[in-house]
Protein backbone atom coordinates (compact mmCIF):
# COMPACT_ATOMS: atom_id res chain seq x y z
CA UNK A 1 0.00 0.00 0.00
CA UNK A 2 1.01 3.45 -0.78
CA UNK A 3 -0.20 6.52 0.51
CA UNK A 4 0.30 10.04 -1.83
CA UNK A 5 -0.40 13.45 -0.86
CA UNK A 6 0.01 16.18 -3.11
CA UNK A 7 0.63 20.19 -1.93
CA UNK A 8 1.80 23.24 -3.68
CA UNK A 9 -1.04 24.23 -6.24
CA UNK A 10 -3.02 27.63 -6.38
CA UNK A 11 -3.56 30.62 -8.20
CA UNK A 12 -1.01 32.83 -10.30
CA UNK A 13 -0.50 34.39 -12.92
CA UNK A 14 0.28 33.40 -16.26
CA UNK A 15 4.10 33.05 -16.70
CA UNK A 16 4.28 32.85 -12.85
CA UNK A 17 5.97 29.37 -11.15
CA UNK A 18 4.00 27.11 -8.76
CA UNK A 19 6.10 24.28 -7.37
CA UNK A 20 3.81 21.00 -6.67
CA UNK A 21 4.95 18.39 -3.97
CA UNK A 22 3.93 14.77 -3.66
CA UNK A 23 4.86 13.11 -0.27
CA UNK A 24 4.67 9.12 -0.49
CA UNK A 25 4.31 6.55 2.17
CA UNK A 26 4.03 3.07 2.75
CA UNK A 27 6.65 1.63 0.58
CA UNK A 28 10.29 2.12 -0.11
CA UNK A 29 10.05 5.26 -2.25
CA UNK A 30 13.10 4.66 -4.67
CA UNK A 31 12.21 1.32 -5.79
CA UNK A 32 9.19 2.81 -7.79
CA UNK A 33 8.81 5.33 -10.79
CA UNK A 34 6.63 8.11 -10.00
CA UNK A 35 4.28 10.36 -12.46
CA UNK A 36 2.56 13.61 -12.64
CA UNK A 37 -0.56 13.76 -14.44
CA UNK A 38 -3.56 16.07 -15.18
CA UNK A 39 -7.25 17.20 -16.04
CA UNK A 40 -8.69 19.94 -16.73
CA UNK A 41 -12.74 19.84 -16.77
CA UNK A 42 -14.31 18.31 -19.81
CA UNK A 43 -10.49 16.42 -20.98
CA UNK A 44 -9.37 13.31 -20.32
CA UNK A 45 -6.58 12.77 -17.45
CA UNK A 46 -3.01 13.80 -19.46
CA UNK A 47 0.67 12.75 -18.79
CA UNK A 48 2.91 15.49 -17.60
CA UNK A 49 6.23 13.88 -16.26
CA UNK A 50 7.53 10.79 -14.78
CA UNK A 51 10.72 9.74 -12.91
CA UNK A 52 12.27 6.59 -12.23
CA UNK A 53 13.11 5.64 -8.87
CA UNK A 54 16.60 6.32 -9.04
CA UNK A 55 15.57 9.69 -10.32
CA UNK A 56 18.21 9.10 -13.15
CA UNK A 57 15.61 9.15 -15.67
CA UNK A 58 12.79 11.66 -16.59
CA UNK A 59 10.27 11.66 -19.00
CA UNK A 60 7.81 15.02 -20.36
CA UNK A 61 4.43 15.72 -22.28
CA UNK A 62 6.01 17.72 -25.60
CA UNK A 63 3.45 20.47 -24.06
CA UNK A 64 5.31 20.75 -21.10
CA UNK A 65 9.36 19.86 -22.02
CA UNK A 66 10.93 23.20 -21.33
CA UNK A 67 8.67 24.84 -18.46
CA UNK A 68 8.07 21.90 -16.17
CA UNK A 69 11.18 19.73 -14.10
CA UNK A 70 10.37 16.94 -12.18
CA UNK A 71 12.67 15.48 -9.56
CA UNK A 72 12.67 13.35 -6.12
CA UNK A 73 14.09 13.73 -3.10
CA UNK A 74 14.28 9.79 -2.10
CA UNK A 75 16.05 11.13 1.50
CA UNK A 76 12.18 12.99 2.15
CA UNK A 77 9.96 10.06 -0.04
CA UNK A 78 9.21 13.08 -1.75
CA UNK A 79 8.62 14.04 -5.69
CA UNK A 80 8.49 17.58 -7.15
CA UNK A 81 7.05 19.11 -9.94
CA UNK A 82 8.40 22.71 -10.83
CA UNK A 83 6.43 24.53 -13.03
CA UNK A 84 8.12 27.73 -14.86
CA UNK A 85 6.40 30.22 -17.95
CA UNK A 86 2.88 28.91 -16.59
CA UNK A 87 0.35 29.65 -19.43
CA UNK A 88 -3.91 29.57 -18.88
CA UNK A 89 -3.55 26.16 -20.19
CA UNK A 90 -1.85 25.05 -17.88
CA UNK A 91 -4.98 25.05 -15.49
CA UNK A 92 -6.02 21.90 -14.50
CA UNK A 93 -5.83 19.18 -11.35
CA UNK A 94 -2.39 17.55 -11.03
CA UNK A 95 -2.42 14.28 -9.46
CA UNK A 96 0.53 12.47 -8.58
CA UNK A 97 0.96 8.77 -9.25
CA UNK A 98 3.05 5.70 -8.13
CA UNK A 99 4.44 2.89 -10.72
CA UNK A 100 5.41 -0.25 -8.88
CA UNK A 101 6.52 -2.34 -11.65
CA UNK A 102 10.48 -1.28 -11.29
CA UNK A 103 10.57 -3.34 -14.94
CA UNK A 104 8.70 -0.68 -16.81
CA UNK A 105 10.16 1.37 -19.16
CA UNK A 106 6.99 3.09 -20.10
CA UNK A 107 5.39 5.33 -18.03
CA UNK A 108 3.32 7.98 -19.95
CA UNK A 109 -0.16 5.82 -19.50
CA UNK A 110 -2.36 6.31 -16.86
CA UNK A 111 -3.02 2.88 -16.45
CA UNK A 112 0.38 1.36 -15.37
CA UNK A 113 0.10 3.29 -12.03
CA UNK A 114 -0.86 1.55 -8.68
CA UNK A 115 -1.47 4.40 -6.61
CA UNK A 116 -2.33 8.01 -7.00
CA UNK A 117 -3.08 10.96 -5.23
CA UNK A 118 -6.00 12.79 -4.44
CA UNK A 119 -4.99 15.91 -6.62
CA UNK A 120 -4.15 19.21 -6.12
CA UNK A 121 -5.47 22.60 -8.25
CA UNK A 122 -4.12 24.44 -10.07
CA UNK A 123 -5.28 28.12 -11.87
CA UNK A 124 -3.23 30.37 -14.33
CA UNK A 125 -5.05 33.29 -14.92
CA UNK A 126 -4.25 35.35 -17.84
Amino acid sequence: QVRLVESGGGLVQAGGSLRLSCAASGRTFSSYAMGWFRQAPGKEREFVAAIRGSGGNTYYADSVKGRLTISRDNAKNTVYLQMNSLKPEDTAVYYCAADLNPDRNYHASAYVYDYWGQGTQVTVSS
